[in-house]
């Protein structure tokens, strides 16, 4: 049984539709990368998933239950967490406030997830009595990534996190995007630098025009001539 699982889903802003029937499928500690044009719908998937607009027809599945239509505050407690691509970090609190207001929904001693996401982003840790707003945009990201994972998440949901990083920033996300897969979350992730995100991926999903264009593995994508040439840029 796959941990997520998107069926036919229709979805939009108002009376707008964007998804035209998209279907992905994740099973546990997978990375799924969603690339393809801008307007294709992958930012708009991940926000469907995470309940942020309307969905009039297809289903989605987590963990063997339907979430279906479910509001973001309430996928929390679902474990599932989602990093947008702007407006991820709470600017005049410092790196360790951040962290804890992504413990919001947890009534236990959270002090070893705390420590482990400093083992996962040791920059953090370093920088932790330092206001968000006052660090570099790749090193935000790994603080929006930090209060993410505060809830433990099974599921982390992933919008464009390269955007607008210098390359070297580029290189240090995906490879903590792999190092956070490898703790167990499955990751769900919309990229625009399409090449390095399949070349991590275990599973691709091509969108265009609101619906699948190509699925497969990463690999068989970066591989594939018409996704190369359609998609790719060569």
């Amino acid at each position: 049984m796959s941990l997520l699982k998107i069926s036919n889903l229709h979805a939009g802003y108002g009376q707008m539709s964007i998804l035209k029937g998209v279907d992905m499928a994740l099973e546990a500690g997978e990375i799924g990368v969603i690339v393809g044009p801008n307007g294709a719908g992958k930012s708009t998937t991940l926000k469907a998933i995470f309940g942020m607009l309307n969905i009039t027809e297809g289903s989605i599945e987590f963990d063997g239950e339907d979430i279906t239509g479910i509001r973001s505050e309430a996928l929390a407690a679902h474990r599932i967490a989602f990093v947008p691509q702007e407006n991820n970090v709470f600017h005049t609190l410092t790196v360790h406030e951040n962290l804890e207001m992504g413990a919001y929904i947890r009534r236990d001693d959270f002090s070893r997830v705390m420590d482990h996401v400093y083992e996962i982003f040791p920059p953090l840790k370093e920088k932790r009595r330092q206001p968000a707003g006052e660090l570099s945009g790749g090193q935000r990201q790994m603080v929006a990534f930090g209060r993410a994972l505060m809830i433990e998440p099974k599921l982390i949901l992933l919008d464009e996190p390269t955007a607008g990083l210098s390359p070297m920033f580029m290189s240090q996300i995906f490879d903590r995007v792999i190092a956070i897969n490898k703790t167990g979350v499955t990751v769900a992730m919309v990229e625009q630098n399409a090449k390095q995100a399949l070349a991590i991926a275990h599973k691709g999903f091509v969108l265009a025009n609101g619906a699948n264009s190509f699925t497969d593995t990463g690999r068989n994508l970066l591989e594939n001539p018409e996704v190369a040439k359609s998609f790719l840029g060569g």
